[in-house]
């Protein structure tokens, strides 16, 4: 015990000294460089200087010159963040837990297994009394029809740019890109060419409309705005709006796995203005980094669209998908940490990795400490079990209790 509360208090000297190594050595260096000419004097150090040969002072000032353009003309350009928004429901639209619960039981479509079912799932979702349907969703029966379903993503699209359009003081004439994603909804004219009949963009907008990217779609939209960025010129503005429309995807049968998707997920969206100018920017784009399982054939169903025995199309969530999910984020953080983690860290766990092979894998592996690189983490938050503390995911068990699933898939990538 008395050795590993020493070592916990000369971690954070550790970590100092090591992740200011080049400074702590390049001050030092400096130094000595300065008593050194101090100790020449003007005249010798010119003198010297006069005894070189032109070419030696020539490629003295160019290769550095050269090498510090080549490395600006060659690394990508910064993404910033100019500023997002959120769509923020009607209070019309709210459906408390009894009143979901009662529209259950009138629909005949579900016994009443189905709907003890829900009920506990409810009590255990982290969903809040104040969560929102879409007004499809108040009637009995539900409906699911077309106009109904375009209505939600109208609503929820056009509030959320008009937010981000207010907030930012922006013209719809200035953006440059627009990326849309919505999974399980994806109409002709697609959503894109909605917006842009809504905004009168202009003509030369490159548009993208994502569909059946499931819950990565938001941070795909992102890599991929990102990406279109890097030719467009300086300055231009992508505007990324990433939503689900869950007026056609209620579930009227009575399978399980197909059931979670009613009580866990709600109406929500977000909209994103990324730029390349870091003018009036409240965040910078650092990394964006993807890890793919689907080539796994349990990870390819985890969440499968199909029909039922009775033929009701619904969601299918597997009960493996959050062991699928949590090798997903492991594979994604390994990845990650070579290129957020501290010097202090990635040292630690590279003297771990090679203890192991050298004495045989008789030491315990380092787990590296992400929270040194983050200080907050927002995750996609389904339901409340999968979140961490309450300071490290605030937002996220915020978002979850006001505004319900699809929403914190949504707006987390901004908080």
């Amino acid at each position: 015990m008395g050795s590993s509360a020493q070592l916990k208090r000369l971690k954070p000297l550790y970590q100092l000294v090591v992740n200011n190594i080049l400074a702590i050595v390049a001050v030092p260096l400096a130094a000595a460089v300065v008593l050194k000419a101090a100790e020449l004097g003007p005249a010798e150090i010119l003198a010297r200087l006069r005894a070189l040969r032109p070419a030696h002072m020539f490629l003295a000032a160019f290769l550095p010159a050269a090498v510090a353009v080549l490395y600006l003309w060659l690394r990508p350009r910064a993404v910033y963040l100019v500023d997002y928004a959120c769509f923020r429901t009607n209070p019309n639209c709210r459906v408390p837990f009894a009143t979901f619960l009662e529209h259950s039981r009138v629909w005949p479509g579900f016994d009443e297994r189905s709907v003890r079912f829900m009920t506990r799932l409810l009590e255990r979702s982290g969903l809040g009394e104040e969560t929102c349907l879409p007004y499809a969703q108040h009637y009995i029966p539900p409906s699911r029809d077309l106009e109904s379903s375009r209505a939600e993503a109208e609503l929820v699209i056009f509030s959320a740019i008009d937010d981000l359009l207010a907030k930012t003081g922006m013209s719809p004439q200035d953006i440059d890109i627009l990326v849309v994603n919505c999974s399980l909804f994806a109409p002709t004219p697609s959503f894109t060419d909605m917006i842009m009949r809504r905004y009168k963009l202009r003509e030369d907008v490159r548009n993208v409309h994502l569909a059946g990217m499931g819950c990565s779609a938001g941070l795909i939209s992102v890599e991929l705005a990102r990406n279109l960025l890097q030719v467009a010129p300086r300055g231009a503005h992508a505007l990324v709006v990433s939503t689900e429309t869950i007026t056609p995807n209620y579930y009227m049968g009575q399978e399980r796995a197909m059931l979670l998707p009613n009580c866990l997920f709600r109406m929500g969206g977000a909209a994103a203005l990324l730029s390349t100018s870091g003018a009036n920017a409240r965040f910078r784009l650092a990394r964006v980094v993807r890890t793919l399982r689907g080539a796994a054939d349990s990870a390819y169903r985890c969440v499968y669209q199909e029909e039922d025995e009775r033929g009701n199309v619904g969601i299918n969530l597997s009960k493996d998908l959050m062991n699928i999910a949590g090798d997903a984020l492991r594979a994604n953080i390994t990845a990650m940490g070579p290129l957020v983690l501290p010097a202090s860290e990635q040292l630690l766990f590279a003297l771990s990795f090679m203890a192991r092979k050298v004495l045989n894998k008789r030491i315990r592996p380092y787990i590296p400490d992400f929270r040194t690189a983050f200080e907050h983490f927002c995750i996609h938050a389904g339901r409340a079990g999968v979140l961490w503390s309450r300071w490290r995911c605030g937002r996220n068990r915020v978002g979850l209790f006001q505004e319900g699933g699809y929403y914190t898939r949504t707006y987390t990538r901004w908080l």
